[in-house]
């Protein structure tokens, strides 16, 4: 990606900006380095409620104004609470966009955490995860992580513990937002219709002069080396059985991140940028389990992460079908691509769909800003500048090699939902996302 131009403030804010006057359209992200990784046991999900708390306003800009000014200035604005970040966006007309420039400026260091208003978001964010609780997916999800992570921050859900939601008081939300919240542990990106030296002078104007905070120390945990096979079982009422298998991967700096993404595009479809736009019918696990009866639907994913995460696969098992046949034809499938180089056929196309589903997530502003960002949080907004470049690069050896190195038994988590009878004894039908 031409004319992306990294600066650092004097108070340690990262600023990429990126000029794109193909439209009059300015996206404005502020990341700030603080996710659910970095929260311990009795805290977790308090970035998440902080990212809610950040909506309910400043004194210059009152939480009931803020949509209102937003939405009549043309403008569209949301925020995004991940395992590694949380940030916050504004994509408006490029005349308007110093009302988003202004905002997020104000609340980094005057957001007024009321403590009315954290105990109504504490109902709003235990609601949130009961209700994510409707689907058997969520608690499959859950306990997977929870046994493939014993100690780092990646093993709870971003939106946190009930226990925690339940106990957090407001001194906890409000410290972990002055922790955290300041210039030299966030990153600013803009993407879109202005002139960069104009640009670069205005966020100096509004960002250069705010504090910068004592050194941010990150909570993190190194999770230890799995030494055999985790193996999982949810029963729950539902009339779906789900297997998840999930794998133990580097990080996305490490170049078998790349090789495990065109891994991943055999097996079920591309992943890693986003989704949307590629279907994975000619995928192998498709053809093996769908195609076969066997499953309803194969899905895999792959997300590029700070630490080591996991290769998954979650696959939703067919009426009159049972886990242990659905897990055996996984298996004879991971077999075929431990013991048999992948095709010239498959390579290529892979690569073809990496390249249509990096064009289909990043035409808009929003979505270049954003992966910008996300790039700059692990690595560099380099990472996402080489996505394409690096992927091209995997061989048809390579792909070989990290699926014998990490799609081992001993290197994974196995999830069986197993859906039970209510008391009653009939099933019951499940909401599922």
């Amino acid at each position: 990606m031409a004319g992306v131009t990294r600066h650092v403030l004097d108070n340690g804010l990262t600023v990429l900006l990126k000029e794109q006057h193909s439209a009059p359209v300015i996206s404005w992200w502020v990341l700030y380095r603080i996710g659910s990784r970095n929260e311990p046991t009795g805290k977790t999900g308090v970035s998440h409620w902080v990212e809610h708390m950040m909506f309910k306003g400043t004194e210059q800009f009152p939480g009931g104004d803020l949509d209102r000014q937003i939405s009549r200035e043309g403008g569209n604005w949301n925020a995004q609470t991940s395992m590694d970040y949380t940030a916050y966006y504004e994509t408006m007309p490029a005349d308007r966009i110093d009302l988003g420039l202004r905002l997020e400026a104000d609340r980094m260091v005057n957001a007024l955490f009321d403590p009315e208003e954290v105990e109504s978001e504490r109902t709003v964010i235990i609601s949130e995860r009961q209700g994510s609780e409707n689907s058997p997916l969520f608690w499959l999800g859950e306990e997977v992580r929870a046994a493939a992570f014993r100690v780092h921050g990646y093993h709870h859900e971003i939106i946190g513990d009930e226990t925690d939601l339940r106990t957090m008081s407001r001194d906890d939300l409000y410290g972990h937002y002055k922790r955290h919240y300041m210039p030299n542990n966030a990153i600013a990106v803009a993407v879109g219709d202005f002139k960069t030296s104009d640009m670069l002078k205005r966020v100096n104007q509004l960002y250069g002069t705010l504090p910068s905070g004592e050194k941010v120390d990150l909570f993190v945990r190194p999770e230890p080396e799995q030494k055999g096979e985790r193996r999982v079982m949810v029963e729950r009422t539902g009339n779906t059985q789900f297997l998840e298998i999930a794998y133990r991967v580097p990080p996305a700096t490490h170049d078998d991140w790349f090789k495990l993404a065109i891994l991943n595009s055999v097996l079920t479809g591309p992943s890693g940028m986003g989704g949307g736009g590629i279907d994975n019918k000619t995928s192998r696990l498709y053809k093996s389990l769908v195609e076969t009866e066997l499953t309803a639907d194969i899905d895999g994913g792959l997300l590029p992460s700070i630490d080591p995460y996991l290769y998954d696969f979650v696959a939703t098992v067919r009426d009159g079908r049972t886990l242990e046949e659905v897990e055996a034809a996984f298996d004879t499938q991971i077999e075929r691509v431990l013991n048999e180089p992948i095709s010239q056929r498959e390579l290529d196309k892979a690569r073809k769909q990496a390249r249509a589903l990096f064009a289909y997530s990043t035409e808009r502003v929003t979505a270049q800003a954003f992966w910008l960002a996300f790039a700059e949080n692990f690595e560099s907004h380099t990472w996402f500048e080489n996505y394409l470049a690096r992927l091209e690069a995997v061989t048809i050896d390579d792909v070989q090699t990290v699926a014998q190195q990490y799609l081992r038994p001993s290197n994974r988590t196995v999830g069986w939902f197993v859906p039970v009878a209510t008391e009653n004894g009939e099933m019951v039908e499940e909401e599922m996302e």
